[in-house]
């Protein structure tokens, strides 16, 4: 079992209790700052532009000493730390795979002090199955780079994702489309929250993220680059331990022995179910699953089960949870299973303009670190600046942790 699966496994009993006391906060914080923001938020209902505010929920005020010890718990070095911050929900429209208006939810933290002006970091996160467990809804290591970058003195806006938080339906994992409009809106509803809190931002955007953020993130430069949104200039990219190759590194290492059995079956299971919602991958779930795992996997991953739960649901290894007929689809892919990966893999085939690395970690049994190395190598190929910064003998779970830190005082550097 991997390093991140015991520490989300791990947290399981603490994080109802952690979602309760954030609850309680943003009660007792909603008096003193949502009203207005709502408010503000209401003169504009009438619109239905991907992007615009639906409302704006206060959900954590911490001081700098706080913060600090919300890092040492998270094991997350906290020297950047020179500011308090404030986090909000915010709730915004944008639009599903299909195109269809729906709406999302994201975290924005400000920080209590530096520039009046503010420049914005977009974090992206990694996978989770449990929409309870998103930054707006959870604090949890998932907020870990928010609180990172806003103590040093930004702003950050960190979507959830369609589906997940406070979104309406299900999650598409892994469809890069969706999450890059998901994120774009994001920014724009940041915009326009941080200007109705009396923080507006200069305009110029970070971009990191970690695990499928990590990809997502590089995924948003390439968007920002291409004129996505002419209020955002991307500044810097620095992804963490990405999945930037389904089809020639991470579904491989499924069968390889690279990705570990725990890991590995929660990935494909999740990823089988959410593309089947937009690729035709299999007609009914036992096409794909063994039995009795066909009958169960498309209700566990629904978004109201826990990590720990599902992984309890499904079969102890990737072999044993899957056909021999479909592992041989997925072993050697064409058609809507080729189409669903391709689609995912084109996010390092571009030159950014910007300067950029790329963290990882050689003992990364979740995403490889060949994942990295493709991404490198494909950036490095069309002329970018780019670095990989190898963390190491540290698994998934602590190349976040590592990095998180480091990425910041990139930032810093960058901006100087």
């Amino acid at each position: 079992m991997s390093d991140e699966t015991r520490k989300h496994q791990g947290e399981l009993a603490s994080r109802r209790t952690r979602k309760v006391l954030a609850g309680a906060a943003a009660l007792l914080l909603a008096g003193l700052a949502a009203a207005p923001v709502a408010a503000a938020a209401g003169e504009h209902a009438h619109r239905t532009s991907r992007g615009d505010l639906v409302s704006v929920m206060p959900v954590a005020d911490r001081g700098a000493g706080q913060v600090r010890s919300f890092l040492a718990e998270q094991g997350a070095d906290a020297d950047v730390v020179r500011y308090g911050l404030r986090a909000y929900r915010l709730t915004y429209r944008t639009v599903v795979p299909h195109g269809e208006p729906t709406t999302a939810t994201g975290l924005l933290t400000l920080p209590k002090g530096g520039a009046h002006r503010l420049d914005l970091v977009s974090d992206t996160h990694g996978t989770m199955v449990d929409r309870d467990y998103a930054p707006s809804a959870s604090e949890d290591f998932g907020r870990v780079p928010s609180y990172l970058n806003a103590a040093a003195g930004r702003a950050v806006a960190a979507p959830d994702y369609l589906g997940l938080g406070g979104g309406p339906g299900l999650h598409p994992y892994m469809d890069t489309a969706s999450s890059v409009t998901a994120s774009v809106d994001m920014l724009r509803a940041a915009r326009a929250a941080a200007d109705r809190l009396g923080r507006p931002l200069t305009g110029d955007v970070y971009a990191t993220g970690f695990s499928q953020g990590g990809q997502v993130a590089m995924a948003l430069g390439k968007a920002l680059d291409g004129g996505a949104d002419r209020h955002f200039r991307l500044r810097a990219l620095a992804p963490v331990s990405g999945p930037y190759d389904l089809e020639g590194q991470e579904m491989p290492a499924l069968f390889d022995g690279r990705v570990n059995d725990t890991s590995g079956v929660l990935y494909i299971a999740y990823w089988l179910v959410a593309q089947n919602r937009l690729h035709p991958l299999y007609k009914d779930p036992s096409d794909a699953f063994r039995a009795p795992y066909a009958g169960r996997v498309e209700s566990l991953l629904d978004g109201s089960h826990e990590q720990g739960e599902v992984v309890k649901g499904l079969a102890p290894s990737v072999q044993r949870l899957l056909t021999p007929a479909f592992q041989e689809r997925l072993r050697h892919p064409s058609g809507a299973a080729l189409d669903a990966m391709r689609a995912a893999d084109r996010t390092c085939d571009w030159k950014p303009p910007v300067p950029v690395r790329l963290y990882a970690g050689d003992g990364d049994t979740d995403v490889p670190v060949g994942n990295t190395r493709t991404c490198a190598r494909t950036l490095a190929g069309q002329g970018a600046r780019v670095r990989v910064v190898d963390q190491g003998a540290v698994d998934h779970f602590g190349s976040a942790v590592v990095s998180a830190p480091q990425v910041v005082r990139f930032f810093d550097a960058v901006r100087r």
